[in-house]
């Protein structure tokens, strides 16, 4: 299975990257020119929805370039890409809120060495819109002098989350969001799930690749989204609304823990290992700064995680309260959250399309709320009680 193959509803994008790659290697070649063509570029910028595969189409996108057969999937270079190990690959995929000046310098740095044993470097940066105006600059100077054999892959929700100065320099290829059905067929091919799992966890997922995956195969996932929205649905009033925030800042945290303990182990376990520590010795004091460092670094992660947990649960909020909304409108096929039919009729006739709207533009609110640092439990709050007391709103 090449690195195309691995990927689902996106043929127009894969079909330009392909032939860009098939250009790309015609000129290492000695061939055509790609400039002439106009097939090929020095820099792109993969823009799609959360779950639509952008990093995914990326690292295929630089397996193709680094692979002498232009993307086999089985090659050495195919699977260091995989790892993230190739030599002539550099990635940026954030663990903090921003991406730092410092990161996208040092990035910047490494795009102007030739390549070691590919025909191509190539730079991804798959959250590319976490960079400040300050920061895009920096960037900015690389993409407007790129050296001959290096190639920048930049991923974004949207175009408009960059600067323009950095838009006319690359070229978008937009993704959409994959049908249920693909990304529950990936998930029966890929992972081995049974066709019943891959279907409810992709549509629960609201076709989020990523998040399909993790309810699939993770119990405790997809228990911690059940609870969320048998909560959200059981709420009655004002005492159910506070107590419910204060629950789901706890869910979030204990996905955010789940997601980050076992990573923060590992990083742990590998650095007392390379700098010769075993497990219960005394670090050394000139070995201190070292651990210092990486607790910070987890602690950064574990602030972004918590956030990233946060607006997950308010997306599926917002999924519910669009199931509601489609029955009190009349319109019953497609709800999302199929398991608790009962539920959301009772929610749907117990109040008026207008509440509804009230409590999508809560949750709406919310997400921005967080986005901007705003205290989670209390944004947890403002949103229950608006959705529960409509006047609140």
């Amino acid at each position: 299975m090449n690195v195309w193959q691995q990927l689902v509803g996106q043929p127009d994008a894969i079909a330009t990257f392909e032939a860009a790659a098939r250009a790309a290697h015609a000129v290492s070649s000695g061939g055509e020119s790609a400039d002439a063509s106009g097939v090929m570029t020095h820099a792109w910028l993969i823009t799609g929805p959360p779950g639509s595969g952008r990093s995914n189409l990326a690292y295929a996108f630089a397996a193709a370039l680094l692979c002498p057969q232009g993307g086999c999937g089985e090659c050495a270079d195919c699977r260091n890409v995989v790892a993230r190990t190739h030599p002539d690959l550099s990635y940026l995929a954030t663990e903090r809120v921003i991406i730092s000046i410092d990161e996208v310098r040092e990035f910047v740095v490494a795009s102007q060495y030739s390549p070691s044993s590919s025909d191509y470097r190539v730079v991804v940066i798959e959250d590319a819109d976490r960079m400040a105006e300050r920061t895009s600059n920096v960037l900015l100077k690389a993409l407007e002098e790129p050296p001959a054999r290096t190639v920048w892959i930049l991923c974004a929700p949207s175009e408009a989350d960059l600067i323009p100065t950095i838009r006319s320099r690359v070229r978008s290829v937009r993704l959409t969001v994959p049908p249920v059905e693909l990304v529950a067929q990936l998930l029966q091919e890929r992972d081995g799930v049974d066709a019943v799992t891959a279907e409810r966890s992709a549509r629960l997922a609201q076709n989020h690749i990523g998040m399909a995956r993790r309810l699939a195969t993770n119990a405790d996932a997809a228990a911690r989204r059940e609870e969320t929205v048998r909560l959200v649905l059981g709420m009655t009033g004002l005492t159910d609304a506070v107590s419910t925030a204060a629950r789901l800042h706890a869910i979030a945290a204990d996905d955010a823990k789940a997601v980050t303990d076992e990573q923060d182990a590992d990083e742990l376990e590998q650095t007392r290992r390379a700098m010769g520590i075993t497990e219960g010795d005394v670090i050394p004091p000139t070995l201190r700064s070292q651990f210092r460092t990486l607790e910070e670094q987890q602690k950064r992660r574990a602030t972004r995680s918590l956030r990233d947990g946060l607006d997950r649960i308010l997306v599926d909020l917002m999924s519910v309260y669009r199931d509601v909304l489609r029955l009190q409108l009349g319109v019953a096929e497609g709800l999302t959250n199929l398991e608790f039919d009962s539920e959301l009729r009772h929610r749907a006739q117990s109040t008026t399309p207008a509440e509804t709207l009230a409590a999508l533009d809560a949750v709406a609110q919310a997400r921005t709320r967080i986005a901007s640092n705003v205290a989670p439990v209390l944004t947890l709050e403002a949103m229950l009680i608006a959705s529960v007391l409509p006047e609140a709103a």
